[in-house]
């Protein structure tokens, strides 16, 4: 519990990003236990706390300024959702659904560029914070400043991760898994809820 200070990246703004923090989810040795998905659809599995993760060097983003849009900016009625988004975008970002683990089609992408949100196009994630967590899911250890919004699911097990311009879901953000990257924090985030831009495009 308490407030938790974290490193931004050197893409980032100076100011420490400050939130409270709480440990969801109890480990053993060096395995990690992780449950992802909607609380009707959940998966659990296990990944050693050595897995795949790589270094943000080696993928380095040479990108220059990432534009967010303001937050809260974008609203639209469900039917304007209904008409812009495909039925499994609309399932996930509008009705927090989740995929199959294993199945999205950034699991195991690492090109070099920006995630955003699928639903409104504002930058999420930077590709230089995406590591190979193993659950089946996009894994990133941060995200833009100001881009994400974070709240308590009603049980209070989980914490929510929504863009903050949209209100789009996400997926949910671990602490304390114990994974090698700067932060010690993984967003477990849909595929489907994100759009790749290339750094180069």
């Amino acid at each position: 519990m308490g407030s938790q200070i974290l490193k931004i990246s050197p893409f980032a703004s100076s100011t420490p990003l400050i939130f409270n923090a709480t440990p969801f989810l109890r480990f053993q040795a060096k395995r990690v236990v992780a449950i992802c998905g909607h609380p009707k659809t959940q998966f659990r599995f296990s990944v050693s706390s050595s897995s795949g993760f790589v270094p943000s060097s080696q993928r380095g983003f040479r990108g220059g300024v990432v534009a967010m849009a303001a937050p809260g900016s974008v609203q639209k009625s469900e039917e304007e959702w209904r008409a812009i988004l495909s039925p499994e975008q609309f399932r996930i970002l509008r009705q927090k659904g989740t995929e199959y683990p294993g199945t999205g089609e950034y699991d195991k992408f690492f090109g070099e560029g920006v995630y955003q949100c699928a639903g409104c196009g504002t930058p999420l994630y930077k590709s230089t914070t995406k590591f190979n967590s193993g659950c089946g899911w996009p894994a990133f250890f941060e995200g833009l400043p100001g881009a994400i919004n974070r709240t308590p699911d009603p049980d209070g097990r989980r914490i929510e991760i929504t863009c903050a311009a949209c209100g789009g879901h996400l997926g949910h953000v671990f602490k304390g898994e114990g994974f090698p990257t700067p932060t010690d924090e993984r967003h477990c985030v849909n595929s489907i809820s994100l759009k790749f831009a290339p750094a180069n495009s």
